[in-house]
């Protein structure tokens, strides 16, 4: 009888339920979407209740499509959006809406956290400076503002674990998802007390830490009747989603270099030891495999700024595209292309949500910057895709030591779009490399880890054969001297605005 593994992939717009054959063979998958709500400025929540709607709906869609039975399911495993808060009770319900990574309300926690441990120290046991975006200043801010829900609150979990929970009853979290909560002693692997007693936290809202390898439960049967799943089928952790994107694009040992290209986009690559930054900009996680770390920078609004692009200033690219039946992001593209390299001299700052790495600065803001009488749409077009390229290089500049990288690996939504990817290989001047699973490779390496979890891989480098190359976009050297210009006037005019941002 074939086995398959089932990875649940929950993302910022929904969840993608994949089945995984074990020779590595995409067998099928589905996606179900959910929503993002803005309650206020800088505030980004979700509900976790459609959290596990989509994992419920998407598993017995899958499974009806596919023509797989319960029985077939070797294990499910999880990838995960990082960096959130969800409040749970003893009982596993939900006490309030998720705050979820992209939200930055917490300002003054995260200056108050500052103020209790020094910034240096902090991030020598985290592998992460302190936040308004990671979890800790999110859970401070509840504690500062919604005191009955912390006090009724039994556990804060993050998305994956929220859905485990569900699943099999036990409140766990994965050394990678840690990673993101500002809590955790990355080379310890342990949560940090001296952080726990900096801030004054209740030590017992964090869940149990597992190795992304465990396997942390079973479907129980309440559960399988809700997702159509076997009661008994084994639950391994998995992580989240950037540790799962890292395995998937194969960096599974020292010298791999990859970038995924989803809403948000990081660049990253596998280290036997947590790389520190002397300014912070750049930041640790664990790997899928504990014995690796994955240095790492995230900006917060890459193909966000190009979703953006295209709600917003796009509707006739909108309307073309229903006309010729393909994606509006391809129109775009076909515009992008028309304008030069620098388009036109027009630079835009993509802050549309703050930033995270390389800025750190949750006030910062999105602009174009250049716009004359001459500047035509497709100017303002390319600008955008162009502007992501110019933070990711700071990010790039920094994880590779200054060195250039052999080659980047490129996976997620956005590395379909070869024109884009040219566009950051002639930034970056480096090759980019694509992987038959784009979209794919985040769930690809939960699977990775499920199947090592159950012995049916040997280790992560089977990762290699399931996910091999297919094109290498070199970069035109052409553009080098342009594209250095540009990045130097993209990093003065971030410079230069900084103190007015705030004012907005």
């Amino acid at each position: 009888m074939t086995q398959y593994i089932l990875t649940h992939d929950l993302g910022t717009s929904g969840n993608k339920a994949t089945l995984f054959d074990l020779e590595g063979r995409l067998k099928a998958f589905c996606v179900v979407e959910y929503g993002v709500y803005y309650p206020g400025p800088g505030c980004v929540e979700q509900k976790p209740a459609q959290w596990w709607e989509a994992v419920c709906g998407s598993t017995r869609t899958l499974l009806a499509e596919s023509g797989v039975t319960a029985g077939e399911i070797a294990c499910v495993t999880f990838s995960g959006q990082m960096m959130g808060c969800v409040l749970v009770d003893e009982k596993g319900d939900v006490l309030r809406d998720a705050i979820i990574w992209a939200d930055s309300r917490a300002t003054e926690q995260e200056n108050f956290i500052r103020s209790q441990i020094e910034p240096w120290r902090f991030y020598q046991i985290t592998g992460h400076r302190p936040a308004a975006f990671y979890s800790l200043a999110k859970l401070l801010w509840l504690r500062d503002n919604e005191p009955e829900i912390y006090k009724k609150a039994h556990k804060m979990l993050l998305a994956k674990d929220y859905v485990v929970q569900r699943l099999t009853g036990e409140f766990v979290t994965d050394y990678s998802d840690a990673g993101g909560t500002n809590l955790f002693d990355i080379r310890a692997k342990v949560w940090s007390q001296e952080i726990i007693d900096a801030v004054a936290l209740r030590p017992e809202l964090l869940p149990r830490l597992c190795s992304s390898l465990e396997i942390v439960g079973s479907v129980t049967t309440a559960a399988a009747k809700e997702t159509g799943l076997l009661a008994g089928t084994p639950v391994v952790l998995g992580g989240g989603d950037g540790s799962c994107a890292a395995a998937g694009a194969g960096a599974v040992r020292e010298g791999s270099t990859y970038i995924v290209i989803g809403s948000s986009s990081w660049i990253s690559n596998a280290t036997r030891a947590p790389v520190y930054d002397p300014a912070m900009k750049t930041f640790n996680w664990v790997a899928l495999d504990p014995a690796y770390y994955t240095p790492c920078g995230t900006m917060q609004a890459a193909g966000y700024s190009v979703s953006w692009l295209r709600d917003t200033l796009c509707d006739s690219e909108g309307q073309e595209a229903r006309r010729r039946n393909v994606s509006t992001y391809r129109v775009i593209d076909e515009k992008v292309a028309a304008s030069p390299a620098g388009a036109g001299k027009l630079l835009f700052l993509p802050y549309l949500l703050g930033e995270r790495s390389p800025r750190w600065n949750a006030d910062a803001k999105g602009a174009f910057i250049g716009l004359t009488m001459t500047s035509t749409k497709a100017d303002m077009q390319r600008a955008v895709l162009e502007g992501v390229g110019y933070n990711l290089k700071v990010i790039l500049d920094i994880i590779s030591g200054g060195a250039a990288a052999e080659k980047i690996t490129a996976i997620g939504g956005g590395a379909k779009s070869e024109v884009w990817l040219q566009i950051l290989a002639d930034i970056w001047q480096t090759p980019i490399e694509t992987l038959a699973y784009l979209e794919e490779a985040t769930s690809i390496g939960a699977a990775v880890c499920a199947g090592v979890a159950i012995a049916a891989f040997a280790d992560f480098e089977v990762i290699r054969s399931f996910n091999k190359p297919q094109k290498l976009i070199h970069p035109n050297p052409d553009h080098a001297a342009v594209y250095e210009k540009m990045y130097n006037l993209f990093n003065k005019t971030y410079e230069a605005l900084t103190e007015s941002f705030a004012g907005f």
